[in-house]
């Protein structure tokens, strides 16, 4: 690296040795180190710095916090007597529970209103995943709680069909306003953080249900609604998929990458090989796919939770090909009379071709796993 050094005589020996006290030596500088002289924007927080000491000392202490916690997730996970009690915008803060927690008599009557209020399998299906799955296991950000899906940025991702969304978001809350109405002295209340999950666990018991194999869905109340001012826009921003393979989505320029993507998205969600291959047969056959893509629904009973998609996947009597319009995408034609049957991406073909995750498939396809596909 280019190195610099003062031509003026008099800076020579103002440097001590770092090992020998009995030498010293002219100062040495780095172009980075002279850009918070001669760049104008740095040189003005360098010389407010040089000036106010105290504020600098504050500063550094704040970005060397920053650096150091930053991967350890909500403060929440913060132990020990220092832990400052300022709430700092990049810890992503949620609001304290401050309220009652509904219980079990509550959660049947809010899944009963959610069933009932006209919205689909598919929309509060693909609405619960879109807020839990920003969740990274690597640092702890993103995630269901807080709500963030109704905010900027995550609003607007395109992954997350803004307009649909908004519609799903305003039943929602409609639900969680009327229940909370309805409650006495206001000392009980839910989120729509809760209700958003809610609204998932509702949809795959009447999904289960449906396919004859009726499952009860665990949900644990206590999360809380962020605010705009509570959300760092551009730290968010980042968070936003570019590929998303459980839902089959892509961004225009990435198809090439769309396979190694529903790895690292797995990988985030900390799911094992076996939980990622269920989740994407399940929200196949459920009707989760961005845009409502008909892409890897492999059955003629879309919102009811089967292993369809494993089963037809794993047809033999199903020839696969590419189309000629878009080679990240396959077309799957009876093999004797040459009718298209389906229509597949490479991540959903990938459960066949790659030799671990067919093997998987093939448990979930046989005839004697629906009820363990449905519990998984």
């Amino acid at each position: 690296a280019q190195q610099w050094t003062p031509k003026d005589a008099s800076a020579q020996g103002t440097v001590p040795d770092a090992h020998d006290p009995s030498r010293r030596h002219a100062p040495m500088m780095s172009t980075a180190d002279l850009a918070l002289r001669m760049d104008p924007a740095y040189e003005k927080i360098a010389r407010r710095f040089q000036q106010n000491p105290q504020q600098f000392a504050d500063a550094f202490a704040r970005a060397w916090y920053k650096l150091t916690h930053r991967d350890m997730g909500p403060v929440s996970r913060y132990l020990g007597p220092l832990v400052p009690k300022e709430e700092l915008l990049w810890q992503d803060p949620v609001p304290a529970v401050d309220h009652e927690l509904v219980g079990a008599s509550d959660i049947d009557a809010l899944k009963a209103s959610i069933l009932g209020s006209g919205l689909s399998i598919a929309q509060l299906v693909s609405t619960a995943w879109a807020s839990a799955s920003t969740f990274r296991g690597s640092d702890k950000r993103g995630g269901a709680n807080g709500a963030r899906i109704r905010l900027a940025p995550q609003k607007d991702w395109e992954v997350n069909q803004p307009a649909s969304l908004a519609t799903v978001l305003g039943g929602l809350e409609a639900i969680q306003q009327a229940f909370n109405a309805r409650q006495d002295g206001g000392r009980k209340r839910v989120s729509l953080a809760d209700v958003i999950v809610l609204g998932g666990c509702a949809a795959i018991e009447e999904a289960a249900r449906r396919a004859g194999t009726p499952v009860a869905v665990p949900f644990a109340p206590g999360r809380t609604d962020a605010s705009q001012e509570q959300t760092d826009v551009e730290s968010f921003a980042p968070l936003e998929p570019r590929a998303d393979g459980f839902r089959n989505y892509v961004r225009k320029g990435a198809e090439a990458e769309v396979a190694a993507q529903l790895l690292d998205r797995a990988n985030l969600l900390t799911l094992t090989a076996p939980e990622m291959t269920v989740l994407v047969g399940g929200l196949r056959v459920l009707g989760a796919n961005a845009g409502s893509s008909a892409h890897g629904v492999f059955t003629q009973r879309p919102q009811t939770l089967t292993n369809d998609f494993f089963v037809n996947l794993l047809d033999m009597g199903t020839q696969w090909a590419r189309t000629a319009n878009d080679p990240h995408v396959l077309e799957g034609r009876d093999r004797v009379s040459g009718q298209p049957r389906w229509t597949g991406t490479v991540v959903d073909l990938v459960f066949g071709s790659n030799s671990q995750l067919r093997a998987l498939a093939e448990v979930y396809a046989s005839s004697d796993a629906r009820e363990v596909f449905v519990r998984d």
